[in-house]
C-alpha cells in the first residue's frame, strides 16, 4: 500500500509540468577516443580505387575528433579530404543531431552539406527540418526551405517556417529569412527577416507582445523591443497603443557597473485623447540605482517623478499601484564603519491627491557609533555605550507650512544579558532636540527655537519555560514564554514644536514593547508603564511550530502623557490613558496543508475592536492554493474599514491553471477588484487571457479632469508565450497574474509598523 507522502507526492506530479531539455546518446560508444586529425572508418565492405578513392558499403560509420557519421554507403577522396554519403545518415556532433538521406562534407573547410534533413539541437529544445541543411565550423548552421521550433512531436504548436535559417557558429543566435509564423500549422504572420535568440545570451530583438482592453485605456497592445547595448548595458523599448489615450512610448534602461546597478524608466504619453482640457503631455520617470564604494560606502537613490496625480488611475505603471498615495524620492550615502555608521540623506515624497502635504528633507545627516564594554568578565555580561546624533532640515511646500532646522544627539548605556532561559535587558538614555522654526504664523502655540532634554530609563525582560506533553496522540514541545518591560520618560510639554515626520504607531503585540508611541522625534510621549506578555507556543518533534498564541497590554502607572488627540483615529478617553487595548496574535497550522494566522487591538474598557485581521490559507501544494482574508480597522481617516478577500490558483492539470480573486468592501456593500485568469502551459508555449475589474481612484486633478472617468476600470488581457527560443523550458507559474491585481498576492496581512 503506498504512503500518504508517496500519495501526495504522485499527485503533484500530476500537475507539475515536466520539460526535459533533449540530449541524444551517441551514436557509437565502446570506441578509443580520436584527439589528432585522423580519421577512423569501418563498413562491411570496402574498395579503393588509384590508392584515392575508397567506398565503403554496409553499417559505415566515421569517427573524427569532432563528428560521428553513419550511412548505409560513404565514398571518401583521400587526396582532396572529401567524403560522401548515401543512405539512412545519422550525423552527430557535439551541438547537433541529424538525419539525412545524403551528405557531402570536406574536411579541409570544415564544411558539411545533408539532404532531407531532420535536426535537433544539443542541449537545447530547438529542433526542425530542411531540404538542405549545411554545417561549417566558420558560419554555422544553415537551413534551405526549413522549419524550427520548440515543441515535440510532429505536429508543433508552434513553428518558424522559412526559406532559410541561420543559426551562428556559438549556438547564440537564430535569423529566419522570408519567414512564416505558423501556430498548429496556420500562418499568422510573414516576415521578410527576423532574428530570436536560441541560447541564454542576450540578443536584441522584439519581445513577446501583450495584447488586453480595458475601460480606462480601451483596447492595448504593447510590442517591446529588447536592446543588448553592451554586456552590461541593455535597455527595453516599448510601443504602447491605447484605442482610448494614444501611443505611449516606454523605456527601461539598466546597467551593471562593477559594484555599481540601477535602471531607468521613462513612460511618456504626448497626448491623452480622453483629456479635453489641455494637450499637455502625461509621463512617469523612475531612477534607481545601488552601488557601493569599496567594503565601507553605500549609495542609494529612488526618485520618481509624474505628469499628474491620477496618471496611475488612468494609465497605470508597472512601478506603482493604482491605490497608491505618494511616491519615493529619496537619495541616501551611508558609511559603514566596525564601531560608528553615518548617513547623508535627501528625501522627498510626492504625494498624489487631497492628502496631507508633507515635508521635503533637502539635509538630513545622521551619525551613530558603540562602545562595547565587559562588565562582569567572569559571568560573561558584556555593555555598550551608543551614541547617536542626527541633523534635519524640514523644507515646507506651501506658504501655510512653516518650515524647521532640528538637531537631535542621544547618549545611551545598553547591558543586555541573554541565556536560552531567561533573557534581561537594560537601557538608560540621555536625548536631547533643539529646532529653529520658520514662517511661523500669527497666534501659533510655536516657537522659534525651543529645545527639549529627556531621559529614558527601560527595562526589558523575559523566561523561556518548556515541557514535554501528549495531544491527540502526538507529542509536542510546549512553550510558555512571559516577558515584561518598564519604561519611564519624564513628562514635557512639547505644544511648541511642529509635526514634521511624526505618527502614532500601531500598538500590535510587538508594538506593545517598543520604547516610543510615535515615529520621528517630534512627539516623544511621557511614560511610567509596564508592559505584559505571554507567549505560548506547540512544536512538532522537529521543532515545527504548530501553535502560537501571544497576548499583552501597556498599563500606566500614572497619567499617560499622550499626544493622540492630534493624531486621526486615537483613543483619547480617561480609560484608554490608564491602560492599552490588548494586542494578540494566533497561529495554528492544523496540517500541512490548512493554516490560520490572526492578529487584534481590542480595547476592554469599551468593548470595540480598533483593529484586526484574519487568514486562512488552504495549500494543497505550491499549485493549488486558496486564501480566505478579513481585514477590520475601527477608524481610517475618521470612517472605519471592513473587507474580505477570497483568492485561488487551482492547477487543473500539467497545463491549465486558474488563478481568481475577489475583493469586497463589507461597509459600502460593494466590490472593490474582481479578476479571473486562466492559464495554459506546455513546454513550449503558454497562453493567458484574463479578466479584471476594480475601483478607480479619482483624485481630483483639476489639470487632468475627466468627465468620462468611470467608477469601475474592468477589461481583458491576452498574451501569447513562446518558450524556449532561449535555451529554456522552464515553467513560467501563475505568480505574475497573483501580483496582477490592484491589492497583488500577500502573506497572510499582520499589523506590524
Amino acid at each position: 500500500m503506498p504512503t500518504s507522502a508517496e500519495t501526495s507526492a504522485q499527485a503533484e506530479e500530476l500537475v507539475q509540468l515536466q520539460c526535459a531539455i533533449p540530449t541524444y546518446s551517441p551514436i557509437v560508444t565502446n570506441t578509443p577516443k580520436i584527439t589528432d586529425d585522423s580519421i577512423r572508418i569501418t563498413s562491411k565492405l570496402s574498395s579503393i580505387e588509384k590508392d584515392q578513392l575508397a567506398n565503403f558499403i554496409g553499417d559505415v560509420t566515421l569517427v573524427d575528433k569532432s563528428q560521428t557519421i553513419t550511412a548505409d554507403q560513404l565514398a571518401f577522396d583521400r587526396l582532396l579530404m572529401t567524403f560522401s554519403a548515401q543512405g539512412n545518415i545519422h550525423y552527430q556532433n557535439q551541438n547537433i543531431d541529424i538525419l539525412a538521406s545524403e551528405l557531402n562534407a570536406s574536411k579541409k573547410e570544415q564544411k558539411s552539406t545533408m539532404l532531407d534533413a531532420a535536426y535537433q539541437l544539443y542541449g537545447n529544445p530547438g529542433h526542425g527540418s530542411a531540404d538542405e541543411l549545411q554545417i561549417s565550423s566558420e558560419n554555422g548552421l544553415s537551413l534551405l526551405d526549413s522549419t524550427f521550433t520548440t515543441c515535440v512531436g510532429d505536429n508543433p504548436a508552434w513553428q518558424i517556417k522559412a526559406s532559410e535559417i541561420t543559426i551562428s557558429a556559438d549556438g547564440s543566435v537564430g535569423e529566419a529569412y522570408h519567414a512564416q509564423i505558423r501556430l498548429f500549422d496556420v500562418p499568422i504572420l510573414y516576415m521578410p527577416y527576423f532574428n530570436f535568440p536560441v541560447s541564454k545570451q542576450r540578443k536584441s530583438g522584439f519581445l513577446y507582445p501583450k495584447i488586453g482592453t480595458s475601460s480606462n485605456v480601451g483596447f492595448e497592445i504593447e510590442t517591446p523591443y529588447y536592446w543588448n547595448i553592451a554586456p552590461e548595458v541593455d535597455a527595453t523599448i516599448t510601443p504602447r497603443y491605447m484605442s482610448k489615450r494614444g501611443i505611449q512610448l516606454k523605456t527601461e534602461l539598466r546597467y551593471l557597473l562593477a559594484e555599481q546597478n540601477g535602471s531607468i524608466n521613462i513612460e511618456y504619453l504626448p497626448k491623452d485623447n480622453e483629456i479635453k482640457s489641455n494637450n499637455d503631455a502625461r509621463y512617469l520617470a523612475r531612477f534607481q540605482h545601488v552601488g557601493t564604494f569599496s567594503d565601507d560606502f553605500r549609495a542609494y537613490i529612488d526618485y520618481t517623478t509624474i505628469s499628474d496625480d491620477n496618471y496611475l488611475v488612468d494609465i497605470g505603471s508597472k512601478h506603482y499601484n493604482a491605490n497608491d498615495a505618494y511616491l519615493y524620492q529619496i537619495g541616501e550615502l551611508s558609511y559603514f564603519g566596525e564601531q560608528w555608521q553615518a548617513t547623508m540623506k535627501l528625501q522627498d515624497f510626492e504625494v498624489l491627491g487631497n492628502h496631507q502635504i508633507s515635508y521635503k528633507t533637502p539635509a538630513h545627516l545622521e551619525v551613530s557609533a558603540q562602545q562595547p564594554f565587559n562588565l562582569l568578565a567572569e559571568y560573561n555580561v558584556a555593555g555598550q555605550f551608543e551614541f547617536y546624533s542626527e541633523l534635519t532640515s524640514f523644507q515646507a511646500q506651501s506658504k501655510q507650512q512653516n518650515s524647521a532646522n532640528r538637531y537631535h544627539a542621544e547618549v545611551a548605556l545598553n547591558i543586555p544579558i541573554s541565556t536560552p532561559a531567561w533573557f534581561f535587558n537594560s537601557e538608560l538614555k540621555l536625548m536631547h532636540t533643539y529646532y529653529q522654526q520658520n514662517n511661523i504664523a500669527q497666534q501659533s502655540q510655536l516657537s522659534e527655537t525651543i529645545d527639549r532634554t529627556l531621559g529614558k530609563l527601560r527595562f526589558h525582560g523575559g523566561i523561556n519555560f518548556d515541557r514535554a506533553m501528549s495531544l491527540f496522540g502526538n507529542s509536542y514541545t510546549q512553550t510558555i514564554e512571559p516577558q515584561i518591560q518598564y519604561l519611564y520618560i519624564p513628562e514635557k510639554d512639547q505644544t511648541a514644536i511642529g509635526l514634521y515626520d511624526t505618527t502614532a504607531l500601531q500598538d500590535d503585540f510587538n508594538g506593545l514593547f517598543r520604547d516610543q508611541s510615535y515615529s520621528g522625534l517630534d512627539r516623544i510621549a511621557g511614560a511610567n508603564q509596564y508592559t505584559w506578555g505571554v507567549t505560548s507556543r506547540l512544536l512538532d518533534p522537529s521543532n515545527l511550530e504548530v501553535f502560537r498564541l501571544s497576548i499583552g497590554r501597556i498599563q500606566y502607572l500614572s497619567d499617560n502623557n499622550s499626544f493622540d488627540e492630534i493624531f486621526e483615529g486615537s483613543d483619547n478617553t480617561i480609560e484608554s490613558k490608564q491602560k492599552s487595548s490588548v494586542a494578540a496574535n494566533l497561529f495554528y497550522r492544523l496540517n500541512h496543508k490548512w493554516q490560520i494566522s490572526s492578529d487584534i487591538q481590542y480595547n476592554t474598557i469599551e468593548s470595540f475592536t480598533n483593529k484586526s485581521q484574519v487568514a486562512l490559507n488552504y495549500q494543497i501544494d505550491k499549485y493549488n492554493s486558496v486564501q480566505l482574508n478579513h481585514r477590520y480597522t475601527r477608524n481610517v481617516s475618521g470612517s472605519s474599514l471592513e473587507q474580505v478577500s477570497l483568492l485561488a490558483n487551482v492547477a487543473m492539470n500539467k497545463n491549465w491553471a486558474f488563478v481568481g480573486r475577489v475583493t469586497q468592501d463589507l461597509k459600502e456593500q460593494r466590490s472593490l477588484e474582481s479578476y479571473a485568469g486562466l492559464q495554459y502551459e506546455s513546454c513550449c508555449w503558454a497562453i493567458r487571457i484574463a479578466y479584471h475589474r476594480h475601483i478607480n481612484s479619482n483624485l481630483n486633478d483639476e489639470d487632468f479632469f475627466n468627465d468620462n472617468r468611470d467608477e469601475f476600470n474592468s477589461g481583458f488581457k491576452l498574451e501569447f508565450i513562446i518558450k524556449g527560443l532561449n535555451g529554456e523550458q522552464g515553467t513560467i507559474g501563475t505568480q505574475e497574474m497573483f501580483n496582477s491585481s490592484i491589492f497583488g498576492y500577500k502573506r497572510p496581512y499582520y499589523l506590524q509598523n
